[in-house]
């Protein structure tokens, strides 16, 4: 057969030893990175008015050498982000990775397997249901339960409540919300993550259709209360769809009584969802997991591996007791796609469709280091919460919250500046990462242990960051 001649490749494919010297020119430039964020700033140094000048000669008229952009790019991200590797990084549930879900990343982005279907990656797919199965068996659920991983824990939140609608009527799925002879309605505490107003948009129940209910005062939602917004709105025609006990509140990190969620949504006929996005991890703890109590007569949970598992950024998971309603929910069927099997292909039991191999992150995190190497950094977050709220507290500072999951929130001792002044103090040093959250009405100093190897020198660089900056004139 006499083919024609086919164009050159285009550089954006470059041979195998211009790739060498790529790879080499990366993996020297990244070996450093780690060292010089820790001796620097938390907080980017970046002019943002120079910096969109120097984008405009970016025009892609011309190209540029990719060992140049790579040198660029990283050199950028060192001055132009908030550092989250940094060891004073005490801000949100944004944890320095493990080095293994790096390594993932980077054999993921290779081999770039497509996870639409069991078919066509056989290998990666088996490879997260058997991660899949690990946690939801450390987390207490029967035998059976199944699940996906998910790009956050905004998705496998919004999963969980399309699960709930599912199974509230058999007519969901076709005709949404129309179906309900009244408003459809979710709980949540008051202290819950507000995507749940984003997802009840997105589903068709509508804000209106999310109770928020108080706390009892300690950050924790009010098990009486929910009981009784519940069966206030049943004798109104609302229809009670799903609880959602919190483990982790985002502000203060506690949580919610699980145990007591769960009967109230048993009673209700509502699916039982349990948020636990952050504290999730502390199911590595034989010491700390307790607290969890209740988790396992949930319908779903979402665990986030990229928040205290510290997987890379972009790997929640979702977790179920009730498979088939999960297949029931996103069925679909289409010639293209080479096979179509509930439970085993991901595109017909999740919202997405193409899928990264996001599971190999937590697949050789875990895999290295065991429960054990994980219940190691858990305990070791929490100690380091504990050493700072006793430092501290000798200088007159209060912790008003109780969190067990390494979440402080924190008021100044009589007479210093307000919250926000402190932080913006703080954040204005570089030294430190700290943030301000609100408890129970009352602006506090919020800190979270998230880097995995923070030290007593870092511990103390805190400390007087806090200081000073509560001290300053």
């Amino acid at each position: 057969m006499n083919l024609p001649e086919l164009p050159a490749v285009s550089p954006l494919f470059p041979r195998p030893e211009d790739r060498r010297q790529i790879e080499a020119l990366l993996s020297g430039t990244l070996a450093g990175v780690e060292e010089r964020i820790a001796a620097g700033r938390v907080t980017p140094t970046v002019s943002l008015d120079c910096f969109r000048e120097e984008l405009t000669h970016f025009d892609f008229e011309a190209s540029e050498p990719l060992g140049a952009l790579v040198s660029w790019l990283v050199a950028s991200l060192e001055i132009g982000i908030t550092h989250v590797t940094h060891p004073r990084y005490f801000g949100l549930f944004n944890p320095s990775p493990t080095y293994a879900s790096q390594c993932a990343d980077r054999i993921a982005a290779v081999f770039n397997p497509q996870l639409a279907t069991a078919t066509t990656s056989p290998v990666p797919v088996e490879i997260e249901r058997h991660m899949i199965r690990a946690v939801a068996t450390r987390s207490g659920l029967p035998p059976g339960a199944s699940g996906h991983f998910t790009t956050g824990g905004s998705e496998a939140n919004a999963t969980a409540l399309v699960c709930a609608l599912t199974a509230a009527h058999q007519e969901f799925g076709h005709r949404g919300a129309r179906c309900f002879a009244g408003q459809p309605c979710i709980y949540i505490s008051r202290e819950a993550h507000l995507a749940w107003l984003k997802i009840a948009h997105m589903t068709g129940i509508g804000r209106d259709g999310v109770r928020q209910i108080a706390t009892d005062g300690s950050g924790r939602m009010s098990a009486e209360a929910l009981a009784a917004r519940v069966e206030a709105d049943r004798r109104d025609g609302c229809f009670p769809v799903m609880i959602v006990g919190t483990a982790g509140t985002t502000g203060a990190g506690m949580i919610d009584p699980l145990s007591a969620c769960a009967e109230i949504a048993r009673d209700a006929g509502a699916w039982y969802h349990v948020d636990a996005a952050w504290a999730g991890a502390a199911i590595a703890s034989d010491r700390i997991r307790g607290v969890l109590a209740g988790m396992e007569s949930a319908d779903s949970v979402t665990i986030d591996a990229h928040k205290w598992f510290a997987a890379t950024m972009g790997c929640g998971m979702f977790l179920t007791s009730r498979p088939a309603v999960l297949s029931r929910a996103f069925e679909a069927t289409t010639s293209y796609m080479p096979s179509n099997l509930p439970l085993q292909d991901p595109y017909v039991s999740s919202m997405q469709w193409s899928r990264r191999f996001l599971g190999a992150r937590l697949f050789l995190s875990l895999g290295a280091v065991g429960w054990r190497g994980y219940a190691l950094h858990v305990e070791r977050a929490v100690r380091v919460a504990d050493t700072i709220r006793e430092a501290l507290a000798a200088s007159g500072w209060i912790s008003v919250n109780t969190s067990p999951v390494a979440v402080l929130c924190l008021e100044p001792p009589p007479g210093s500046p307000d919250v926000r002044t402190v932080v913006q103090r703080v954040l204005a040093s570089g030294s430190a990462y700290v943030s301000v959250a609100t408890f129970e009405g009352r602006e506090t100093v919020r800190v979270c242990v998230t880097h995995g190897a923070s030290s007593s020198q870092d511990i103390s660089i805190l400390v007087q960051a806090l200081e000073s900056a509560r001290q300053a004139n």
